[in-house]
């Protein structure tokens, strides 16, 4: 069951990938919303913490890399917001 776990987390987390290459890449996070930052969020770190509290390493670990992804992506936008919405490599 673990490794079940492990690869169906595996899939979910590396879906975020492609989303974080692309907004490191162009330097754009405008079409990426606040709010489904922080809901998903939110979403990700309850799992991360059902996870740690019943010692399930297949959810508390894709879980905790889900979550680091998704605070990569609110570091991006905060970033380009802060530049007012123009990219940051720019």
């Amino acid at each position: 069951m673990t490794i079940l776990g492990l690869l169906a987390g595996t899939c979910t987390t590396a879906s975020f990938l492609p989303q974080v290459v692309r907004t490191v890449r162009t330097g754009r996070a405008t079409d990426i919303s606040w709010g489904w930052l922080a809901l998903f969020s939110s979403g990700v770190a309850g799992w991360l913490a059902y996870g740690l509290i019943k010692s399930d390493l297949a959810i508390a670990l894709t879980n905790a890399i889900t979550l680091a992804l998704v605070i990569t992506l609110v570091v991006l936008k905060a970033a380009q917001s802060r530049a007012g919405a123009r990219s940051w490599s720019a």
